[in-house]
């Protein structure tokens, strides 16, 4: 059977939410350096639809090709992974309350110039719409580096086909 970028794809995605709840259930803190295990998790899935697509009879070195193998691989482990960022936070309404709370220890230090019920309505909405922030946040957040990779993998090889 032969995986196309879907699939490569896919089960990147699948490998970036396992280790996510790894990290998450190990209690690794967010800047933990462990964390940059998630982009070259993301990098190699799509350098593995790239190489794959260099090394195939379909191969053109034309940029536009190469590019939209890796964005075919991209766009699903984004999916993937805004998808499960949805719905993780959905299931764990403590997540909206912790963050809420910290923004309402933010905006009593900081913004002084606002009633208390005006910061109430402002943490009342910042949890209302928590879930949507986090969906939203991880679609650039999954984008531009699936951007970024991709690009960087098709400049590398086309680079490669003209200097053998």
């Amino acid at each position: 059977m032969k995986l196309t970028p879907l699939y490569k794809g896919l089960i990147t995605g699948v490998i970036l939410v396992a280790l996510t709840l790894v990290f998450y259930y190990s209690n690794v803190p967010s800047n933990s350096s462990l964390q940059y295990a998630l982009y070259i998790v993301y990098a190699a899935g799509i350098a593995w639809t790239l190489i794959a697509y260099a090394r195939s009879q379909n191969y053109t070195g034309k940029f536009g090709d190469i590019f939209g193998q890796g964005f075919r691989c991209f766009i699903i482990i984004s999916l993937v992974m805004t998808v499960f960022g949805g719905v993780f936070t959905a299931v764990h309404p403590e997540f909206a309350e912790h963050d809420a709370k910290l923004y309402r220890e933010y905006l009593d230090k900081e913004e002084k110039d606002k009633t208390p019920a005006e910061k109430d309505e402002i943490v009342t909405n910042y949890k209302k719409y928590y879930t949507f922030s986090v969906v939203q946040k991880s679609i650039y957040g999954s984008l531009i580096p699936g951007v970024l990779f991709t690009l960087a993998g098709a400049g590398l090889l086309i680079l490669k086909k003209k200097n053998p």
